[in-house]
């Protein structure tokens, strides 16, 4: 687990919230299994013992309290912190590679056989891949029975199950009860009979605090239109998923994110939700991120102005890699603009979406490789560079997805990509979500790191980053904040986070 039992124990008698999503309590005297902040009494020491996942406490015989339901919770950071197999292993499971390819897919993604995948996992997480990918089917049939009107035979193929028999047996099993008494007894604030077919309104539990206006200003900067839209209160986008395509719109709340999706096969929920929460860093520990990071006096003050900090992911590797190569060397303005004329030329139209009538999906691989020069042909090398990685990515010779291990990533990208290291560092930090990334090189974090003082220099911030590890991506998000505003004249001081946003959001 990413915490010492004596410290589960103590998280347990405080009912910390931090912690719900990190582990979970299986409770002996009742066969229950509840979220570290349970509001239940505190069951007794002697009477608990502590899973990293909820498909341990599974498959060890416990079942889901109904109190505090323990898997409608952030997901732990470990995952992002771990960059070994196992880590590597759960962030595809949650994406739904196992429903989808099997477990010998999920081996095959990751390099190792179907016998020492499960070994690994079974000793590190104490569940085989077919029982993460249970849990992770369980919960996603959850969230369709209380926030959709669905007949349950559409609830259970959506969710991945075989047929309506282990769909029952699954709910039974680990909710310990029925899939009609979960619905009766569902808290619906929407009536979904009232959605069109496809559409869902969720929850996404998040651990505070949140930099929201900071997170929504960042994906703003970078936003493509018809790809990407919102405001200063809302964000959305379009979405290629493994069975169809979609949309979501999320609105920040104090403690969870308010989404609505619409899906063409709802079979894409879990996988839709799994990428969203890496886009909006979710299961960060903010927590942990903020003590570490405010221990720096340097650091200290942008901390207090902008806690809980983001560093936003990706919902789609390719595509995160394709817009970084069109990107490069163009002012924000001028890559934005080049993006945008690729998705009007290429991109598949995406209707339904009131917001935003020419909303369009970011073309895909094959169609950037065989159509893009055309397209760009007012830019400096007609994307040759473009192309090239679009068919290496299309040939399947590079491929780009959270189960990539980071080494191998990075490499590939300069080699096959051949994209320059901080670019090939950026892509690899957003899809796989890594919490310890710093690229010194970055014109604007040194320009950041001027700013609070720090001598400009690559090898004095190297040094000094160490002291950050493993929060590095967040100190350079700070860094990058602070480096793209325009200091106050007469003033030392740095723009507060809300003018730092403003100027962000322009460039």
């Amino acid at each position: 687990m990413l915490v010492s039992e004596e410290r589960a124990h103590r998280a347990v008698a405080s009912r910390d919230t931090r912690f719900d999503g990190c582990f979970v309590t299986g409770v002996r005297s009742t066969g229950i299994y509840c979220r570290p902040s349970c509001p239940a009494r505190t069951p007794k020491p002697d009477n608990v013992e502590f899973f990293p996942t909820a498909a341990a406490a599974q498959q060890a015989g416990y079942r889901s309290c109904r109190r505090c339901l323990p898997d409608a919770v952030p997901g732990s950071p470990e995952w992002d912190l771990r960059a070994d197999l196992a880590g590597r292993a759960m962030r595809l499971v949650d994406d739904g590679t196992v429903d989808r390819e099997g477990v010998s897919g999920l081996a095959a993604r990751l390099g190792y056989s179907t016998r020492h995948l499960t070994r690994v996992l079974t000793a590190e997480l104490g569940a085989s891949p077919l029982a993460l990918a249970r849990a992770h089917r369980a919960h996603t049939a959850r969230l369709l029975i209380e926030t959709t009107g669905l007949e349950f035979i559409e609830v259970a193929h959506a969710a991945g199950f075989a047929s309506l028999r282990q769909f029952n047996e699954t709910v039974r099993e680990v909710f310990a009860t029925t899939p009609t008494t979960l619905r009766d007894r569902a808290d619906r604030r929407t009536a979904p009979d009232e959605l069109p077919a496809g559409t869902l309104r969720l929850r996404l539990p998040l651990r505070t605090p949140f930099d929201a206006a900071g997170t929504l200003n960042f994906l703003l900067a970078e936003a493509v239109p018809g790809v990407e839209w919102g405001s200063s209160t809302h964000y959305g986008r379009t979405l290629r998923l493994p069975r169809g395509t979609g949309s979501a719109e999320l609105v920040p709340r104090r403690e969870h994110i308010a989404a609505t999706l619409r899906l063409t096969d709802l079979r894409d929920l879990g996988s839709a939700v799994t990428r969203l929460r890496r886009l909006l860093d979710l299961d960060c520990d903010p927590v942990a991120v903020d003590e570490v990071l405010g221990t720096d006096p340097a650091l200290s003050g942008a901390v207090r102005r902008a806690p809980g900090i983001r560093f936003p992911g990706s919902v789609d590797g390719p595509e995160t890699a394709l817009r970084a190569v069109l990107s490069r060397g163009l002012p924000p303005e001028a890559a934005i603009s080049s993006t945008a004329a690729l998705v009007e030329a290429l991109g598949e139209p995406v209707r339904g979406i009131a917001e935003s009538t020419r909303a369009r999906l970011f073309p895909r691989p094959e169609e950037v490789a065989e159509h893009a020069e055309p397209v760009l042909s007012h830019q400096p090398g007609g994307g040759t560079a473009l192309r090239a990685l679009a068919e290496r990515i299309a040939a399947d010779e590079l491929r780009i997805d959270a189960g990539r291990d980071d080494v191998e990533l990075r490499g590939e990208l300069r080699e096959l990509g051949g994209l320059d290291p901080v670019t090939a560092e950026h892509v690899t930090a957003r899809v796989l979500g890594s919490p310890d990334s710093l690229t010194p090189d970055e014109p604007v974090l040194l320009r950041g790191a001027a700013r609070l003082g720090l001598t400009p220099e690559r090898a004095e911030l190297t040094r000094r980053a160490r002291g950050w590890s493993p929060w590095r991506s967040y100190a350079a998000m700070h860094l990058r904040r602070i480096g793209a505003t325009h200091p106050h004249p007469g003033s030392e001081e740095p723009p507060k986070p809300e003018e730092a946003n403003a100027e962000e959001g322009r460039k």
